[in-house]
């Protein structure tokens, strides 16, 4: 390893140069004990999102991850036509453009939903995918199989437990050498039952006694994919984030000396203000945000491309409008499954609508990199890889 300084322009300089993706548990291990949240961006939407993205990131010395789900992405191509390569290889493409390579790639909410043989051997083709494109986080989700007629805790979270340590272990097996960071959940994100703080540390240690410790655990404080819309499509503020519940999660995991903290799912429909004001910075230390982007897009598409978003609207609405269900409670909903339908028309956008799409990510990335307190993680990142002597790890 090189003796390098850790200036400002050192730092420039390191993730300016072309490299793979930051290793997911670098960020966590890197912003230990720092005030912040790590944005989590979904940017299943346009290469432009993730440019502007980036851009702002560069700006302020921040890291940052991008991840996308098994339903979004999948070596069929999921609901938003990326398989696992495609999405690398974007996130690689807007680098190379911004010249900023201080981002994780993370695959999000890799889900078994019924456990069967059948459906473990392609979740675990899904992961090797994802292995052989450079993924450098992985989420193993397994939190349907939550069995609510168990009395006990190790009743109800034995097959979230026995499943999700086949994966890790296949995992392990397939990264070999390689670093990478973890992410676990143990509660369905969206129920209205709130993780315990028993059932997250008995989750948490079981998986410890296995060898897995795990970067990030995703619990259900309240949070829910995506957003509600109210009758004139804006946005209906989520506040039912149980922070009180969260803090009470990662006491524990403190006095039991784990360094697992929580992913926040759900946060677009969060204030920023909120987010800013009372979300427990470092106790959620990765916060999730999609479909704040994907809106992104379609506000610019409706300005710059009015015929091409019309058509987009349009085909949502046919095709999954029901009589008892309000139009924009219906694109908002359901437009997530354009981006397929229309991928390679959305590639084809003027450059003006592109410009403008880098430039709004640009600008509300800053808004978040300051209400998640993001700025100068890089610095923080690259402190932990050379005082590690990791730089030639990745």
């Amino acid at each position: 390893m090189c003796n390098i300084m850790n200036s400002e322009t050192d730092i420039v300089t390191y993730f300016e140069t072309a490299r793979e993706p930051l290793p997911l548990n670098f960020i966590a291990k890197g912003v230990m004990g720092t005030e912040t949240i790590i944005a989590a961006i979904n940017p299943r939407a346009t290469e432009e999102v993730i440019q502007g993205i980036l851009r702002a990131a560069k700006k302020t010395l921040s890291v940052v991850i991008f991840e996308l789900a098994l339903s979004e992405m999948s070596l069929s191509g999921g609901y938003t036509g990326y398989t696992p390569q495609k999405f690398a290889d974007r996130c690689k493409s807007a680098a190379e453009k911004e010249k900023w390579f201080a981002y994780a790639l993370h695959a999000d909410h890799i889900t078994v939903k019924k456990g069967t043989e059948e459906e473990m051997i392609k979740v675990k083709d899904e992961i090797e995918a994802r292995v052989q494109a450079g993924f450098t986080g992985f989420a193993i989700d397994t939190s349907f199989l939550f069995k609510r007629e168990e009395k006990t805790i190790e009743g109800q979270l034995g097959k979230i437990i026995s499943k999700g340590l086949i994966l890790f272990d296949f995992l392990k097996e397939k990264m070999g050498d390689k670093p990478y960071g973890l992410e676990g959940e143990v509660g369905e994100i969206g129920i209205t039952e709130f993780t315990s703080v028993e059932e997250a540390v008995h989750y948490v240690n079981s998986l410890a006694e296995n060898g897995v410790v795990i970067d990030y655990l995703a619990i259900a404080n309240g949070s829910k994919h995506g957003v509600s819309v109210d009758a004139n499509g804006d946005v209906v503020p989520q506040l039912g984030i149980n922070v009180q519940r969260t803090i009470e999660i990662i006491d524990e995991f403190k006095k039991l000396n784990y360094d697992t903290r929580i992913a926040q799912h759900g946060i677009t429909g969060t204030p920023i203000e909120v987010i800013a004001s009372t979300f427990p910075h470092s106790n959620i230390a990765k916060g999730n945000i999609g479909t704040f982007w994907q809106r992104l897009v379609f506000k610019i598409l409706e300005k710059y491309e009015p015929e091409l978003y019309a058509r987009i609207r349009r085909w949502v609405l046919e095709t999954y409008g029901t009589k008892d269900v309000d139009d924009h409670t219906t694109f908002a909903k359901n437009s997530k499954f354009a981006w397929k339908e229309f991928f390679n028309e959305v590639e084809n956008i003027s450059i003006d609508a592109k410009e403008a799409i880098i430039s709004k990510a640009e600008i509300d990335m800053l808004e978040f990199i300051n209400a998640l307190k993001m700025n100068n993680t890089a610095i923080s990142c690259h402190k932990y890889i050379l005082d590690n002597n990791l730089d030639d790890n990745y």
